[in-house]
């Protein structure tokens, strides 16, 4: 079960906890703004849809290949649709993809859900920077399952320990505003921000 991990336990030691998402493209600061000036992405897409806007993801099929299957496969079957972004921290992350968190009366267990199947590490030497998209994991490398992360701020602390699959193409500035959200003691979000996440062929 992947555990909850808090913003002191990461900036210390990162061994036994988990993230309860450049080299390859250069990541978005602006809202609604595109990595490329010319055209969109090519290949499949994620579009996660919140109140505050959506957020375009594209992928790395060539660097986590596994990761970006297993994703779209759990989009296409809708089981990301009803979570939320259970894990906020400011200068940090946003982490969604529990499907503990479709209830909203048990934030207890939020962080703990997963997909029954685990993903094999597939770490790269991509930086986590502003827009990146990261997979969740506890303190087996091969633990990842559903849950993911977006970089709002550098996070270069988390570099070659956790996969790297995506990068915010768009809507950055949606998760600003859903890491700025008031929380708890737990980083629970007290506002539920619902996703529904599609894929773009």
């Amino acid at each position: 079960m992947l555990k909850q991990i808090g913003w002191r336990m990461l900036m210390g030691v990162l061994v036994g906890v988990a993230l309860s998402v450049s080299g390859i493209g250069s990541v978005v600061a602006a809202d609604n703004a595109s990595t490329s000036k010319t055209e969109t992405p090519k290949g499949p897409r994620a579009i996660a849809k919140t109140k505050f806007g959506d957020i375009e993801i594209k992928f790395y099929p060539d660097v986590a290949p596994k990761h970006v299957d297993n994703f779209i496969k759990l989009a296409k079957s809708g089981f990301y649709n009803g979570t939320i972004f259970h894990r906020v921290i400011p200068g940090f992350m946003i982490q969604g993809g529990d499907p503990n968190t479709k209830d909203s009366f048990k934030k207890d267990i939020y962080g703990q859900g997963g997909p029954g199947h685990t993903v094999k590490a597939e770490f790269s030497d991509i930086p986590h920077k502003r827009g990146i998209v990261s997979m969740a994991r506890a303190a087996d490398p091969d633990t990842a399952g559903s849950q993911f992360f977006i970089v709002v701020e550098d996070s270069r602390f988390l570099d070659r320990k956790y996969a790297v699959f995506g990068e915010v193409t768009r809507g950055i500035g949606v998760a600003d505003k859903i890491v700025n959200l008031a929380r708890d003691e737990r980083d629970n979000p007290r506002e539920r921000v619902e996703i529904t996440v599609t894929i773009a062929e």
